[in-house]
């Protein structure tokens, strides 16, 4: 499958799910890591609609995962996973949401300002220069600039990075600006948050410390709602767990738990 790469052997009970949207690949090192000792699916989102990509993975999952499977979504692919469960429950045992963005429109706030208060003047003035860029209809080639845009948050997202290098990202503008816009609609009008009472599978939330994303805009929504929630913290860690210093190990040890039979 074009949409697909798997890493170890079968069966593949553990599905990753990339964020952005419009960032493929950018779930490889973890892909790379848990199929140290078991198979792993990386599916590629390629649909410009949130129902394209839930249908995208469930097509995915039913093809090639040993249902029901594992997935840990990271950022936007924590929602995509998420919705995965809500709509197509048989297909899902349990949810890992790695740095999700807030289930609620209250908290989402401050996250802009908290990532350019880590960027120094060049740098805050090269985000603002193309968040204006952006609004042109006109403009050529906004995979690049998107990937451009990413790199610098990727800076203000980190706490302690051993590397900030995304080399298998694939970017797409038009994915990105089209699927985040139903899901800013999908949150904000509190649907998103809602459709967690269909979950019936266990979900383990975690979370960077220093993640602009505010930790409080997961765990306070989703313990209202989902009914086996756990939320687990990690120290001295921002948005991306498995490039940070002092927390990768703890997060691959937290995940590598979740993904244990009987947990």
């Amino acid at each position: 499958m074009a949409n697909l790469r798997t890493y170890g052997r079968a069966p593949f009970g553990v599905a990753v799910i990339h964020g952005g949207p419009g960032a493929a690949g950018q779930m490889a090192p973890v892909a790379r890591e848990l199929a140290r000792d078991r198979g792993v699916l990386e599916p590629l989102q390629t649909q410009s609609s949130i129902d394209g990509q839930i249908e995208e993975l469930k097509t995915v999952l039913e093809a090639r995962a040993d249902l029901p499977a594992i997935l840990v979504g990271f950022s936007w692919g924590a929602w995509l996973s998420y919705l995965c469960a809500a709509y197509h429950p048989g297909l899902v045992r349990k949810l890992v949401l790695v740095s999700s963005a807030p289930f609620e429109e209250r908290y989402a706030s401050g996250i802009l300002q908290t990532r350019l208060s880590r960027l120094n003047a060049e740098e805050r003035g090269q985000v603002q220069a193309m968040m204006e860029a952006m609004k042109d209809p006109n403009l050529a080639d906004k995979d690049t600039m998107l990937a451009r845009f990413g790199r610098l948050f990727a800076k203000a997202d980190a706490c302690d990075p051993l590397t900030l290098d995304s080399d298998e990202l694939q970017t797409s503008w038009s994915i990105h600006q089209s699927v985040w816009s139903e899901a800013a609609h999908l949150r904000s009008c509190g649907r998103l948050l809602d459709l967690g009472r269909r979950i019936d599978c266990p979900v383990v939330a975690v979370h960077g410390d220093r993640d602009p994303h505010p930790a409080a805009g997961v765990r306070e929504p989703l313990a209202g709602i989902v009914r086996d929630f756990r939320f687990v913290l990690l120290r001295d860690c921002g948005h991306t767990p498995w490039i940070e210093r002092r927390a990768r190990d703890a997060f691959y040890s937290v995940v590598r738990e979740q993904l244990r039979p009987g947990t």
